[in-house]
């Protein structure tokens, strides 16, 4: 059975716009099953705290988006910055990051006449592909290699679920 479709094709504005939407939804089937586990694993936040990274205040316990941002603004604006804008920056970073690779997969996606939901979870795989290569050359990741299979998988399967989440919401918006 062939689920691809074929679709007039987008504009490139409609095909940007289309993507940043379903990789919206994409990153919040992502983060639902990232904060699944957290749950399972005795997490007691409710999920719009959690979402959010309510009561981050230091930037040495702030996750990876957000390292990457103060690197960014801090090297842009040649100051530091303070601990006020950890929640912020991991946030910004967060979403930003899952909408632009959506705004990607939107352009190239649907500058196809035959859309396909099931091109989403290769989709997700290169994303976890380019976190691996890119982060640690930044010094954020390790090499990939030092990493046991269990992490890995973990990672890789979030990133599958927001390929597959944004490749069905892309193909139902399109």
């Amino acid at each position: 059975m062939v689920i691809s479709m074929p679709h007039r094709p987008l504009t490139p504005l409609g095909a940007l716009l289309a993507g940043v939407l379903a990789a919206a939804v994409g990153t919040l089937a992502m983060d639902s099953l990232w904060y699944a586990r957290y749950r399972r694993d005795g997490g007691e936040k409710a999920f719009p705290a959690w979402e959010t990274a309510q009561g981050l205040t230091e930037w040495e316990k702030a996750p990876v988006p957000a390292q990457v941002g103060r690197r960014l603004v801090e090297g842009f604006l040649q100051r530091p910055l303070p601990s006020s804008s950890v929640r912020l920056t991991t946030n910004v970073m967060h979403w930003a990051y899952g909408l632009t690779w959506g705004a990607l997969y939107g352009v190239v996606a649907g500058s196809s006449r035959s859309r396909n939901p099931l091109l989403g979870p290769p989709f997700g795989a290169l994303v976890f592909s380019g976190d691996y290569v890119i982060l640690p050359l930044g010094g954020f990741y390790k090499p990939i290699w030092e990493y046991d299979a269990q992490t890995l998988w973990k990672d890789l399967s979030a990133h599958l679920v927001f390929g597959s989440a944004t490749g069905l919401a892309f193909w139902i918006l399109s």
